[in-house]
């Protein structure tokens, strides 16, 4: 008799959107034709900009002329979006070379796959509040965790010790869910500490798009000493409105070595073996983003859910609430008011002012008395869910 993957026991009876959804349905089925405001997952609301829907068709069209049509894509990803994001990168002061860059179906699906660079026996750090994907896949993996909690003391933003000692190291920023964001000092100590130790650092990059202020690092090799100790994972996602068609990166230093192994060339043979590449359609597509019309199109965008982060933290300055995020970040992370728990505080607010966000403790322990929303909806609902917050938290 085959024996499954027992590790999949130790999960989480179920996922936190899954929960959401489940509750959010069941209030729905009680209260037939209501519209709920919707600050919980982090999915776009904007469809994609203009330059890039029209690199789209171009490549349809394309894949309609025999002279023109393309296959399997290499498994890597296609010398033209690899050169695009690498220049993207040198543009901004980091030297990435082209074959340092590898193109994938998203940050999510790479950083679960990324973990057979990794033997099981390592140990991960997770920084807690976290995404809950990083527990759950090393969990299935079978790997020892460290959780290392984060606060208000601290802006979320932990420092390296003793106690987060381990072989691969989970850092997010800006952070999934708190909204924090490492300044260059803060990185750089996790970067010493990663080289000292020998650990390797999966930076999950996913939305750098959107620090505003300049001297915050929106890469982690923008660090001295990051490329012997760092693997950038970041998305088109957020940046750019691809959560319905797919597409990321990442980026491997050739100078990232581990006992005598070289995670670059490692990582080659793994897509090699593992892949059929993405498709050319959707690289065309993302290729049109590094453009200069482009990313101008794309910030046009962006500008949009920074302005409704605009609008739900001056409704929390109003209200005085405690938050961080919300100004580098797409996500803002509030202290839940009168000492509610998290879940406590989301039944309430879909309630009584039917605005649906996310309770903190689904990112874990210290999560709990925490509250995340997201600034992806449409101006129109978040305006509305601002006032309605206003009027009930006053």
């Amino acid at each position: 008799m085959i024996t499954p993957n027992m590790h999949y026991a130790d999960l989480k009876d179920s996922y936190l959107f899954y929960n959401i959804a489940q509750k959010t349905n069941r209030y729905l089925q009680d209260h037939p034709g209501t519209h709920l405001y919707r600050m919980g997952i982090g999915d776009v609301s904007l469809p994609l900009c203009d330059v890039v829907i029209k690199a789209l068709h171009e490549a349809v069209d394309d894949q309609a002329d025999k002279g023109r049509f393309h296959g399997y894509m290499p498994e890597c990803g296609a010398p033209f979006l690899r050169e695009a994001i690498a220049r993207h990168y040198r543009g901004r002061g980091v030297d990435i070379a082209d074959d340092e860059v590898f193109v994938s179906s998203g940050a999510s699906d790479e950083l679960g796959d990324i973990l057979d660079l990794f033997d099981r026996g390592s140990s991960a750090l997770v920084i807690e509040p976290a995404y809950p994907a990083y527990v759950d896949a090393n969990v299935m993996a079978g790997r020892r965790i460290i959780h290392l909690p984060s606060g208000e003391d601290n802006g979320f933003l932990p420092e390296p010790c003793d106690e987060a000692k381990a072989d691969i190291i989970y850092i997010c920023s800006p952070n999934n869910p708190t909204g924090a964001v490492f300044n260059r000092e803060q990185l750089g100590k996790w970067v010493d500490f990663a080289n000292s130790n020998g650990s390797v650092i999966l930076f999950d990059a996913a939305y750098e798009a959107f620090i505003e202020d300049e001297t915050l690092p929106h890469s982690i090799f923008e660090i001295e000493g990051a490329k012997t100790c760092a693997i950038e994972i970041c998305s088109l996602s957020k940046t750019a409105g691809f959560t319905g068609t797919r597409l990321g990166y990442t980026v491997i230093p050739k100078a990232l070595v581990r006992s005598g192994m070289c995670l670059n060339e490692m990582w080659i043979r793994n897509r090699t073996t593992k892949t059929n590449g993405v498709s050319y359609i959707i690289q065309k597509g993302g290729a049109a983003v590094f453009t200069d019309e482009g990313q101008e199109q794309i910030q046009e965008n962006i500008r949009v859910y920074k302005n409704n982060a605009k609008i739900l933290t001056d409704a929390l300055d109003e209200i005085g609430i405690w938050y961080c995020g919300g100004k580098n970040a797409p996500y803002i992370w509030l202290k839940c008011p009168g000492g509610m728990g998290s879940w406590e505080f989301f039944d309430y607010l879909l309630n009584e002012v039917q605005v649906v966000g996310t309770p903190g403790e689904g990112f874990g322990a210290c999560g709990e008395g925490f509250f995340r929303f997201s600034t992806f909806g449409s101006p129109e609902d978040t305006k509305e869910a601002a006032e309605r917050l206003k009027k009930l938290l006053s």
